[in-house]
């Protein structure tokens, strides 16, 4: 009963002070009602940006840093001082990548001419063209770039796409790749048999120049030939197998001595 009682003497009070309160307030409507003007703005612009009332202000914020984006855009002599500004800077580092191509583009020609006769291809020689691109630059720069190779089908410099056969593309391959390894990092290599149409003491140098590649990172090479597959660290067995629901492939990891009955094989037993 005492709390009650206590209660309802804290509340008799708390009524007590909101009636002097209300009694000092003077109430202006023409303030009442631009409050509430403003209120209606607020939701209404809320509503018609589909976003929350408080979002209104970063909102406001964004739209007037995009206006003064467009306020500066509007002026057409700024802009092309800007694009002729741009441009000079673009063309000046186009043309210093031209003249580091032209040094890159003889240094990897000759090295890999060099590789390439030593690879059954003694007539041949890779060069790599500069070609200028339409309008002058692109993206890529002033030029595009071009293998091509001469010496195979006639003394003229063809594409390697319109010349070479699938085992010569993989023999060129091999020697542009062991070039540019020197300076470059790609961690695997695939050589789809690099072999074809060589034999002998080439193969022993392709299989060389594979495992020199293989230091560095990791090559995968399909071959026939023994003198290559004895060059690998790790030998694996493709086989195929005919059945009534198709052919099916097979691979297996040989050990040492699956290795040294598989060479013996390719060797012709």
């Amino acid at each position: 009963a005492g709390l009650v009682q206590s209660v309802q003497a804290e509340l008799a009070e708390a009524i007590s002070n909101l009636r002097r309160y209300c009694d000092r307030i003077e109430l202006d409507p023409a303030r009442l009602g631009e409050v509430e003007q403003r209120l209606n703005a607020i939701y209404s612009a809320a509503r018609k940006y589909r976003c929350q009332p408080a979002e209104l202000v970063d909102l406001l914020a964004r739209w007037q840093v995009r206006l003064a984006e467009l306020t500066e855009g509007a002026d057409l002599e700024a802009l092309r001082r800007r694009v002729a500004t741009a441009q000079d800077e673009f063309l000046g580092t186009a043309r210093s990548l031209s003249r580091g191509r032209e040094r890159a583009a003889a240094e990897l020609s000759a090295a890999a001419s060099a590789l390439m006769r030593q690879l059954a291809l003694a007539s041949s020689n890779l060069s790599i063209a500069l070609v200028p691109v339409d309008g002058g630059a692109a993206a890529f720069g002033c030029e595009s770039v071009e293998f091509r190779v001469s010496g195979l089908a006639d003394a003229e410099a063809r594409p390697l796409a319109k010349v070479v056969s699938g085992g010569e593309l993989s023999r060129i391959s091999l020697s542009i790749q062991v070039v540019a390894s020197r300076s470059t990092q790609v961690p695997t290599l695939i050589f789809d048999e690099v072999d074809v149409g060589i034999g002998g003491g080439v193969a022993e140098i392709v299989g060389r120049l594979l495992r020199d590649l293989g230091r560095e990172r990791q090559v995968l090479c399909i071959t026939h030939l023994p003198q290559v597959a004895a060059r690998a660290d790790w030998q694996w067995l493709v086989s195929k197998t005919v059945s009534a629901n198709g052919t099916l492939s097979r691979i297996a990891c040989l050990d040492q001595a699956g290795r040294v009955a598989e060479i013996a094989r390719m060797l012709g037993g």
